[in-house]
């Protein structure tokens, strides 16, 4: 693959690059709607969900979006006009920036950073401010508090998130998301290399704390208190409609399957399997249809986290302000902490 991008001109190369990211965001998020919120929501609470539009609802979406694109974009008289259009675009922009250093394969990635995770954490942060600026210029007492609260908790969360990352990036030894694919699929657990070595069973605290904070991140219940629709209305998002609405809901389960791939990739071997089962022994053996098995099994992992955030979404209670802030700062950041510090002896040890 990478030999072919090689022969395409420049400008070909940057539309394949932007389409497949277009499809790496978009073809998720319609998967997790369809599945999870129309039918797993309904199978749920004992109904068949949408059934009109299409086989078994299928084409339900498609409806909405169409309905979505129909409505008026109205634009409140107080409003910062500026500020107010370019927010849900802040918020969209932060998960196609985010999809940029996931790798789909040995060959199939946008971007190749050596310090992906780097990149990946500061980039998630941007959502935030497009929900704060939503919520400032609405000129309304909802929204401002819904994007008051949001502030809060996700940097409250983005602490945990990435304290749950050091203890991958010192066993990884790497920044690189590729390279700790490999360390994953090419390890082993104390000379059994039949699974290789996922960290999800040696950072198994790490990876509970990445989605719990992935959860609060999304605004997810029971993270969900900058929406909040008993006390707030719809919170931040109160004041839009139309595409600018359609914006926010789409960005909302797009940056949930992409911090689903990013999880996959960090605590369950990404798009590879054990290399020992086909005699691999470093990503320069892994043979070219990985290219196209990798996507569908970063597909399936994905499906199998977003299916957790959505069950726990769909069965808990709401926090209270107090309580979400409390589970942060009092028990997951100390947590992290004394996993990192147990990560680092193990590794001089082992």
């Amino acid at each position: 693959m990478y030999a072919l991008l090689s022969s395409i001109p420049y400008w070909g190369e940057t539309l394949l690059r932007l389409l497949g990211g277009a499809v790496a965001v978009l073809l998720p998020a319609g998967t997790i709607v369809y599945l999870f919120l129309f039918k797993m929501m309904s199978f749920m609470q004992s109904r068949l969900g949408p059934m009109e539009a299409g086989p078994y609802g299928s084409m339900q979406l498609f409806a909405e979006v169409g309905k979505w694109l129909q409505k008026e974009d109205l634009l409140p008289e107080r409003a910062d006009s500026f500020v107010f259009k370019i927010a849900p675009l802040i918020v969209l922009a932060s998960t196609f920036l985010l999809v940029a250093v996931v790798p789909f394969g040995p060959d199939a990635w946008f971007t190749n950073f050596e310090t992906g995770v780097f990149y990946a954490l500061a980039v998630s942060s941007i959502s935030v401010l497009g929900i704060l600026m939503a919520g400032w210029s609405s000129a309304n007492k909802y929204s401002l508090l819904g994007g008051l609260r949001a502030a809060g908790q996700l940097i409250a969360y983005e602490l945990p998130m990435i304290l749950a990352v050091v203890g991958v990036v010192i066993q990884a030894g790497s920044m690189n998301l590729q390279n700790i694919v490999v360390a994953q699929n090419a390890g082993n657990i104390f000379g059994f290399d039949g699974l290789g070595n996922p960290y999800l069973l040696t950072q198994f605290v790490g990876f509970v704390i990445f989605m719990i904070a992935v959860q609060a991140e999304l605004t997810q219940t029971p993270f969900d208190m900058p929406i909040a629709e008993s006390e707030l209305v719809s919170g931040y998002m109160t004041e839009y409609s139309g595409f600018r609405f359609l914006m926010f809901f789409i960005g909302e389960f797009a940056t949930a399957g992409v911090f689903a791939f990013i999880a996959s990739v960090l605590f369950l071997g990404g798009w590879g399997v054990p290399f020992s089962w086909f005699g691999w022994t470093g990503i320069d053996d892994v043979d070219n249809w990985m290219n196209i098995g990798g996507p569908l099994i970063m597909l399936t992992k994905m499906l199998g986290l977003v299916f957790i955030i959505m069950w726990v979404r769909f069965s808990y209670p709401r926090f209270r302000e107090d309580q979400l802030q409390r589970f942060a700062w009092k028990f997951l950041i100390p947590v992290s902490l004394v996993n990192i510090m147990a990560t680092s002896v193990l590794k001089v040890a082992f």
